[in-house]
């Protein structure tokens, strides 16, 4: 996806007639101290800052990937996946099996798998090793070399780490999909006023009419960008509630 962020942190500074330069953070702390003017970022922190009285970005846009099972909504799920030749053929045969996970602030590796945990009534231990990987890639490869039985994966990340890979493609089956969770949004801070936020958001929703620039967004299955703000997130805050009310924050 880097060269796909890069064009499209390119495309918004050309639009606003400003310059701009994508930053990779390796861990939410910028996001926290509102450091960067404009993010994507992931759902959950997004989330769960806001319940820590901490909400220093807005969500303004997000993409729809491309797709049926997408329906033409900003979405997405976590596939569940395992190695083509395990015989596993269903979650509740992962049961005592090891899991690896990206890191414990994702929605589509943590967030919806320890809900899903919990609407299951699994929360006393369901996973016989769970490991954090640091990215969907390296649980993808985890997966397919036989380290560990199962991961779930971000379904976009997944679709392109198997169009670029066929060897990955060849190696892995899904046997669940967890979700959908609303998808990730890009999030403007807010110390820049509405009008700002409405500038950012009009170069995205617009970006697949740009011309040739649809094409660069279907280098990441994306179809275009839609407008969403703070309600759009409901389905991660319900998820979240439920797992805090029920004590259940550490996939196990």
């Amino acid at each position: 996806m880097m060269p796909v962020y890069q064009a499209i942190a390119d495309e918004i500074g050309s639009g606003l007639g400003v310059s701009t330069e994508l930053v990779v953070e390796t861990d939410y702390e910028n996001c926290r101290n509102d450091v960067n003017d404009v993010c994507f970022v992931c759902s959950l922190p997004y989330v769960a800052f806001e319940r820590e009285g901490v909400s220093p970005a807005v969500p303004i846009a997000a993409p729809v990937l491309q797709g049926a099972r997408y329906g033409g909504l900003p979405i997405y799920f976590s596939d569940v996946i395992v190695h083509a030749d395990s015989g596993i053929s269903s979650f509740s045969e992962l049961r005592g099996r090891s899991w690896a996970y990206n890191e414990p602030l994702s929605q589509s590796g943590y967030g919806v798998t320890r809900y899903h945990l919990l609407s299951i009534g699994e929360t006393g231990g369901f996973f016989g090793e769970v490991i954090e990987a640091g990215f969907h890639e390296t649980s993808i490869r985890m997966v397919r070399d036989g380290e560990v039985d199962a991961a779930a994966i971000d379904s976009q990340v997944l679709a392109i780490e198997m169009r670029d890979h066929p060897d990955i493609a060849e190696s892995l089956r899904v046997i669940e999909s967890l979700g959908p969770s609303t998808i990730q949004p890009v999030a403007v801070s807010k110390r820049f006023d509405a009008g700002f936020r409405e500038s950012v958001r009009g170069v995205l929703v617009d970006l697949h009419r740009r011309p040739g620039f649809a094409e660069t967004l279907r280098q990441g299955l994306v179809e275009r960008f839609v407008e969403v703000g703070p309600e759009s997130y409901d389905d991660i805050r319900f998820m979240l509630e439920a797992c805090e009310a029920a004590g259940f924050m550490e996939i196990r």
